[in-house]
């Protein structure tokens, strides 16, 4: 038995039901045909004809692993920067991960967007807000302030800079060099539940906004380790924190493989370092739908395959190394990324070394739907080869 929602029936119904001989179907009679007609005309859909799609043994992703390469991104984004203007109408000059299992539409899994931005000398990306929760991820450069609720922003490589939805935001680059960066959101999320809001802000920003100070004001009051401001308060569903500055990044991770060695512990497994970014005012993740993470593994090392419900993006920060999801396996370098399906196992192999990696390790960025998965309690994860869990 067969079910097709892409062409009308006989009937002009969108369902359209073909039994077939099968054993764990009913036998195929006249009676069991004008069954399926009535079905048809009145909008309804069986479920012994479905349940092997809606309820499988486990998840079974509608993307697949690909892997997109930073030098051709970079190379695409800067033409686009001399041909296609950043203001209102386009918004901005952000290029989509398109999934090559989702349809053509701009997504790189069912619920995570990335994409490079670009932005050449001297222009501004004009204000605007959305409900889609969002981040900006320097892998190269700096130059670029962004400008979250009028509060100028440095984004320098390695940081991780994150914004709650319905913040009005925008971009200007203070410099003579274009730059380059990756943005992730969830409006895939938001696009398939259909809750989502946009709204044009100021055309332009003030010259008090076009400031480049070095700490911004959400720095200065929520970027000071472990205390967080008695008198501050929290609106927005998410960090207050808009900068997480790779200097601190790199100095837990550094320490992390510094006490293995010691042998105190600390590493998620034998050479691999892990970080995750929170909120300093809860320890919740920085988003409500994203989570965010930095990855260390050093040379030699490899990390045990790990399967997750949820998708995940990956961009390589540093170094060199092989990954492998599911059933493909890729050689990456600086600014590469990949997907993660659902439930597809991943493990990487580290190849970093002093010439192509400031740590000398292989240092991921990740950013993942775990918090939507975690709200709901559809959260699970394996370790092959591990009890943990």
């Amino acid at each position: 038995m067969t079910t097709s929602f892409s062409t009308p029936s006989a009937t002009g119904s969108p369902v359209r039901l073909s039994a077939v001989s099968a054993a764990d179907q009913p036998d195929v009679t006249p009676a069991l045909e004008e069954l399926y007609r009535g079905f048809e005309s009145e909008l309804l859909v069986p479920l012994w004809t479905e349940i092997g799609d809606l309820m499988p043994a486990h998840p079974r992703s509608r993307a697949v692993p690909h892997l997109w390469r930073w030098e051709k991104l970079r190379e695409l984004a800067a033409q686009a920067g001399e041909i296609v203007p950043v203001g209102r109408g386009g918004e901005r000059r952000a290029i989509a991960l398109a999934n090559p299992a989702l349809g053509g539409r701009p997504f790189a899994t069912p619920t995570l967007w990335a994409a490079i931005q670009y932005l050449m000398p001297g222009e501004d990306a004009p204000e605007h807000r959305h409900t889609q929760h969002a981040f900006r991820f320097v892998v190269e450069g700096e130059g670029v302030w962004t400008v979250v609720g009028r509060d100028p922003v440095a984004m320098r490589r390695g940081d991780f800079l994150p914004q709650a939805g319905w913040n009005m935001h925008a971009h200007h680059n203070a410099t003579s060099q274009p730059m380059a960066w990756i943005d992730g959101l969830d409006i895939p999320f938001q696009y398939t539940s259909e809750s989502q809001f946009f709204e044009f802000g100021r055309d332009e920003i003030s010259d008090a906004e076009r400031i480049t100070p070095d700490r911004s004001r959400s720095e200065r009051l929520w970027g000071h380790p472990g205390l967080r401001p008695v008198a501050a308060t929290v609106d927005a569903p998410g960090t207050p924190l808009l900068a997480y500055r790779w200097e601190h990044t790199d100095r837990a991770l550094t320490d992390q493989l510094a006490l293995e060695k010691e042998g105190f512990g600390g590493t998620v497994e034998p050479g691999h370092a892990a970080v995750r970014f929170t909120d300093p005012s809860n320890g919740t993740d920085v988003l409500p739908t994203i989570r965010a993470e930095v990855h260390r593994v050093v040379r030699g090392a490899e990390t045990a395959p790990v399967r997750e419900t949820g998708s995940s993006v990956y961009q390589v920060f540093d170094g060199s190394g092989t990954v492998t999801v599911g059933d493909t396996s890729w050689s990456v370098t600086r600014g590469d990324l990949f997907v993660v399906p659902s439930w597809q196992p991943l493990s990487v192999r580290s190849e970093a070394g002093p010439t192509d990696s400031d740590s000398g390790a292989l240092d991921l960025f990740r950013f993942s739907d775990s918090p939507i998965f975690e709200a709901l309690r559809l959260n699970r994860t394996h370790v092959e080869g591990t009890t943990r869990s």
